[in-house]
Formats: C-alpha cells, sequence, structure tokens
C-alpha cells in the first residue's frame, strides 16, 4: 500500500523542481528543441543528470539504467481490470474508436531509449516499446484542423493530462509504451499504458493512459 504522505511530498518536491529547472522549457519549448543539444558519454552516472532539461541533452551512448533502480513520481498504485479497460481515440478525427490491451499489442510497434527526469529526484534511462500516435492517427483520420493531442488517465480522481503539437507525434518524440527494458510496465510505472515524452519532463509523461483525443 502506498503511503499516500509520502506520495504527496514527492510529488510536491517533483513539480517545486520541474518548475525551478525548467521556466525557459515551459515558455518556450520550441527553443530547446532547436537549440544544440550536449552529447553524453556512455559512462556518465545519472544522478548527475537530474537537474538538466531532457530536451538539452543527446542520450544515444547513454547506459541502459535497470528497471529495478528506476525511480518513480506521482500516482503509483493505480489498479487496472483488463477486462473492461479501453483505450479511446477521438476528437476532431473521422472515426473514433477504442482498443482492448490485446488489440494495442497487435499494433506494429515502436520501441526507442528515452531519458525520463524528475527535476531534483531522479533520471531513468530505458528502453520503451509500444505504439506510435502515428499508427492510431492514421486509423482515427485526423481532420485538418488538428494541430494537437491530448493525453489523459487513469479515469478517477488522480487523472492528469498532458497537451503536445502534433509535430511532436510526427516526430515519434511522444508514443504510448506497454513495456520498459525488456519487460511489461509494472503497475508503479503505468501499467498497462503509458506516455513517453522525449526532450520533456517526467511531470508530462502521463502514467495509466486510457485517453487520446486530436483537437
Amino acid at each position: 500500500m502506498v503511503d499516500r504522505r509520502r506520495f504527496l511530498k514527492q510529488l510536491v518536491g517533483c513539480a517545486s523542481g520541474f518548475l525551478a529547472a525548467s521556466v525557459n522549457w515551459t515558455s518556450k519549448p520550441e527553443m530547446s528543441w532547436g537549440a544544440v543539444r550536449r552529447l553524453l558519454p556512455k559512462s556518465t552516472l545519472l544522478e548527475t543528470l537530474v537537474n538538466e532539461n531532457p530536451a538539452l541533452l543527446d542520450v544515444r551512448h547513454l547506459d541502459i539504467l535497470p528497471l529495478e533502480k528506476f525511480g518513480t513520481m506521482g500516482l503509483s498504485d493505480h489498479g487496472t481490470d483488463l477486462n473492461v479497460w479501453r483505450l479511446t481515440i477521438s476528437g476532431a478525427v473521422k472515426k473514433s474508436f477504442s482498443l482492448t490491451y490485446d488489440q494495442l499489442r497487435d499494433l506494429p510497434g515502436i520501441e526507442k531509449p528515452v531519458l525520463l527526469i524528475c527535476p531534483g529526484f531522479f533520471a531513468n534511462h530505458g528502453v520503451w516499446k509500444g505504439i506510435s500516435f502515428k499508427t492510431l492517427s492514421k486509423r482515427a483520420g485526423l481532420k485538418k484542423r488538428v494541430r494537437y493531442l491530448t493525453i489523459s488517465g487513469p479515469r478517477s480522481p488522480y487523472e492528469k493530462t498532458a497537451r503536445y503539437p502534433l509535430k511532436d507525434m510526427e516526430a515519434d518524440k511522444i508514443f504510448l509504451a506497454y513495456q520498459v527494458n525488456g519487460e511489461d510496465l509494472p503497475v508503479k510505472h503505468g501499467y498497462p499504458l503509458r506516455l513517453v515524452a522525449e526532450g520533456y519532463y517526467g511531470s508530462e509523461w502521463v502514467k495509466y493512459v486510457d485517453q487520446v483525443a486530436f483537437d
């Protein structure tokens, strides 16, 4: 059972670290993507990155962190019943639809290493595997006015939402993961599905995703 007091303390601390470390990032994120990224050597210690902006780091050579050493943030004990769970795709699309967990995993996958930083707390570098939003958008058929997509979950009092420009989807900077480091997502890391957001702080990585809306 999660210690709620510890959870709230961690959440507030992470949010404070995020704000302190990312004033320029949140005000003009497109400038961060356009900046020259610093190439990290393979031997870089992840604990030295906890106050870095992930959008300014090139992690192609960085070692992968074993899953048992991953830090966690936010909600970590949400239970999901796969018999009723569905991923819904809606919004400014020609065809709204929903997918079961098995249907989702039958779709063509995407896999890539991405760094997650919770400012001041931890940095996780894992190999995430899941579904490209481009696969979902092609099936839904986007209307011409679409410029953003919104990802939410879980349907509960702890629901979290994040919104991203369509260019991040087209570059696969964001995608939905059901595995990390070759294993199905543990519950504390967002099982059955979580958002991976390359270049964004961990506070923007939605766990327990069950809704995608294009607008």
